[in-house]
């Protein structure tokens, strides 16, 4: 097979090659069942190196085109049905959010998820959980890992995680465009405790600290808890608003810009690399540190910007990533990337709070990640992920008042819903949960719950799922604007206690 590629091209050999073929499967030149030419001969008909034909089909499997075959190859999928909206209306006003006590609500809501996913006859379109497939290779690999390593793993182990682990999250985070040593590394059960050791490390009472409006809830809890007083910078499709940000940073002095520039939570927005140089600079003009999160790297449909982290060479950013969202939630893995005089100190924290990350836990991932069963099961995760974001942008398109709009995100688990003003946010949760839907009110993700109207919307549904219930969603918001109904607070508390 004749494929063009430029070999001087700034556009990846591998993206030359998914380029084309999925030109080829758009245009019906290749059909569902087809199967693609083997990794071996296609990279000697290209004359490039093997690993070059994996990324490229792994980047097409991602995109929910083909499908791997154990022993067979690589086919043709079936046509997965057209976005209908392809361009995001999200636009929400600029107001910045200044919060100097904290009323938030993560632990409420983190607990109605639970409760609903134990319950399990919930539709649960509020949760940050991820979609869990335990398969039989998966629980192979767990017991060849805790057998291999013997008694290790009941004994004390070093604060900043197992060496071998710290090299392969390293590779990891090379193929990110991330250059890290191992050294710089340090385990984390999960990356909430990252966020929350950096925080305690780098926050006083009554310091400010500046978030992106909304995001991440648990995050806010945090800081709510060290007493810190919040400056919210809007969102904008593009990300944070820059120009606002640097309003507060030379008013406010901050001792901290919290960040999630991959795949945000909530609004599932990357940003883009000007983006990222423009925002160091900013930290490193003001001298404030950063805090980037990135807990939903590795989930994304394209190929992201290297991190903000990769543009730091005078150690202004601190790096979060974790094994909860891409893997499996109860292993609780995460890591943080801190380079300079801020590794030792955070390394203490560590040790301060609970000595070491469980041996159990780095070992499996360990192991994981060394059998090639990581990559394989990202594959299919984002394949699936793909056609489930697809299904529910078409079931919003098709379902939800005009008046609503919504991201359309690169990858991760949620969009974001921007709701109409009128709309009573909390009688709607609380008779969608009367149908078994349990959504929740966006207002948690902003500090003092004081943004607009909104949801986040997970979909890692089925495909059924998704439509039934946006379709209940849909009529439910249409008969509540018709009616004007006034709204009413409603918490997570009320939520949880309906259970």
């Amino acid at each position: 097979m004749n494929v063009p590629l430029d070999p001087r091209s700034e556009h990846p050999l591998y993206l030359q090659i998914r380029d084309y073929f999925s030109r080829l499967i758009q245009s019906e030149k290749l059909v569902p069942g087809d199967r693609l030419p083997s990794i071996r001969s296609l990279s000697q008909a290209t004359r490039v190196n093997k690993l070059t034909v994996i990324e490229a089909y792994s980047v097409l499997e991602a995109d929910g085109l083909i499908h791997a075959r154990q022993g067979a190859g690589y086919f043709v999928n079936r046509t997965i049905a057209s976005v209908v909206r392809l361009k995001s209306t999200f636009n929400p006003d600029q107001k910045v959010i200044i919060q100097e006590q904290g009323s938030g609500s993560f632990v409420q809501q983190f607990t109605a998820s639970l409760q609903a996913q134990k319950q399990g006859n919930i539709l649960d379109f509020s949760s940050g959980f991820p979609r869990v497939s335990v398969s039989e290779e998966l629980q192979r690999i767990t017991r060849r890992a805790v057998a291999e390593a013997t008694d290790s793993l009941f004994k004390y182990d070093f604060p900043e995680g197992q060496v071998n682990l710290r090299k392969q999250i390293a590779q990891l985070l090379l193929q990110q465009g991330l250059e890290v040593s191992p050294e710089s590394l340090i385990v984390t059960s999960g990356s909430e405790q990252a966020l929350a050791l950096v925080m305690r490390y780098t926050v006083r009472s009554g310091d400010w600290v500046v978030v992106e409006t909304p995001t991440y809830h648990g995050a806010l809890a945090i800081l709510e808890n060290l007493g810190a007083r919040v400056i919210g910078i809007p969102m904008t499709v593009a990300g944070m608003n820059l120009d606002l940000l640097e309003q507060y940073l030379q008013s406010h002095r901050p001792a901290l810009i919290y960040t999630i520039s991959t795949l945000h939570n909530p609004t599932g927005l990357t940003t883009s690399q000007q983006h990222r140089q423009r925002l160091l600079a900013l930290a490193e003009q003001y001298e404030c540190l950063i805090l980037e999160d990135n807990a939903y790297e590795g989930l994304n449909f394209e190929p992201a910007p290297p991190p903000i982290k990769a543009l730091d060479s005078h150690d202004r950013v601190i790096y979060t990533g974790t094994f909860s969202k891409t893997l499996m939630p109860g292993l609780r893995i995460g890591y943080m990337v801190v380079t300079g005089a801020d590794y030792n100190p955070l390394l203490e924290q560590k040790v301060l709070h609970d000595l070491h990350t469980s041996g159990v836990s780095q070992a499996i991932v360990s192991e994981i990640l060394a059998s090639g069963h990581y990559r394989r099961y990202l594959n299919r995760l984002r394949t699936t992920n793909l056609q489930s974001r697809n299904t529910m942008l078409q079931a919003l398109e098709r379902y939800f008042p005009e008046e609503v709009s919504w991201t359309i995100p690169n990858g991760g688990l949620f969009l974001w819903t921007h709701l109409p003003d009128r709309l009573s946010l909390p009688i709607l949760c609380r008779e969608a949960l009367a149908h078994q839907i349990l959504i929740s009110n966006g207002a948690a993700f902003f500090p003092g719950q004081q943004g607009y109207p909104a949801m986040r919307l997970n979909f890692c549904q089925s495909p059924q799922e998704i439509d039934r219930g946006l379709a209940l969603l849909g009529d439910l918001m249409k008969r509540h604007l018709s009616s004007g109904l006034i709204s009413k607070t409603l918490t997570p508390v009320h939520l949880a206690a309906q259970f």
